[in-house]
């Protein structure tokens, strides 16, 4: 173990073996008020239980529009609006993150990254403790490059592994390395993959989903500003991830595992890969039909929720 390097330890993990939301930090409970100052919400200004829950699903993704586009899908999907309805951003007095509400079903935007989706999960998972939610499902939908795959195929993540194909995430505390587990739920997993099949409309896949902490050299482009390496060696590299079993590169699914899983959320990642990156780098396919691309993982996620109320 390399100094200042600490494994993944016992009490990381979720100590209670009920449905409610884990959080681990003995200090919240001295706070008078708990501001969530990214979402523009407080426990002394909002009243949780009462406007959060009865969330049962939580629909994240990186851009406001997305989100706000699934809010509307997911609506007339559950029977809960329809293409006029008007469902109001309770993230309204803040531009960091949008978030939306229809019945049981919490959509909110995470930005690129993972220290934009990190910041955002602890203040969700803090509002769904507050609300005292429970038996909560978390699922991120979004785009990714894939890798040996054909673009428009949807990836459903079985583990999320580093830029070195190793299943962990990395944050630095207090100077100190912590290493943390990145593995899905494997059994919800199956159900999304299952639900793809019942849809039969696109490719779906489950594998390794890589997560890097850059678009361009970190995920071995040659179109950035800068880039050190040659074609060559960038194929091998991508090739390497193949064989690791990597189906698909984005930008957040490391921490998005690791935290839902010491929270205790049941999670997943459900992304659609624009391009194959052993076939080039930038993405040149028409408007519309990324358009297309990005509604495919809406559309799996809405068929899982309805077969959850059984609507489907």
């Amino acid at each position: 173990m390399a100094p200042g390097q600490t494994n993944k330890t016992a009490d990381e993990q979720p100590s209670r073996k009920d449905s409610l939301i884990h959080i681990s930090n003995p200090h919240l409970e001295h706070m008078q008020e708990d501001i969530l100052y990214h979402f523009n919400l407080g426990t002394g200004t909002h009243d949780f239980p009462s406007m959060f829950g009865d969330v049962k699903f939580v629909c994240v993704g990186g851009s406001p529009s997305r989100m706000e586009m699934f809010t509307k899908y997911i609506a007339r999907e559950l029977g809960l609006g329809d293409a006029t309805s008007d469902f109001p951003n309770i993230c309204a007095g803040t531009d960091r993150y949008c978030m939306y509400k229809v019945g049981p079903v919490l959509s909110v935007s995470h930005g690129m990254g993972i220290p934009s989706i990190a910041i955002m999960l602890h203040e969700l998972i803090k509002l769904l403790y507050h609300a005292k939610c429970s038996d909560v499902i978390v699922l991120r939908i979004g785009t990714s490059g894939g890798i040996g795959i054909e673009p428009g195929s949807v990836v459903i993540t079985s583990q999320s592994v580093d830029a070195s194909f190793r299943p962990q995430f990395e944050q630095t505390i207090l100077g100190k390395t912590v290493v943390r587990s990145t593995d899905m739920d494997e059994e919800l997993a199956k159900e999304l993959l299952q639900c793809a099949k019942e849809l039969n409309e696109f490719n779906t896949e489950i594998g390794k989903t890589m997560c890097t902490l850059d678009f361009y050299e970190g995920q071995a482009r040659l179109d950035g500003a800068f880039c050190s390496y040659t074609e060559e060696e960038k194929l091998n590299y991508l090739k390497a991830a193949c064989k690791a079993g990597v189906k698909n590169i984005e930008m957040e699914s490391s921490v998005f595992a690791a935290m839902c899983k010491l929270s205790g959320l049941k999670a997943g990642v459900v992304c659609v890969t624009l391009l194959n990156r052993l076939q080039g780098d930038q993405i040149s396919s028409p408007h519309e039909l990324l358009v297309e691309y990005q509604q495919r993982p809406q559309k799996l996620v809405g068929h899982f929720i309805k077969k959850r109320f059984g609507k489907a």
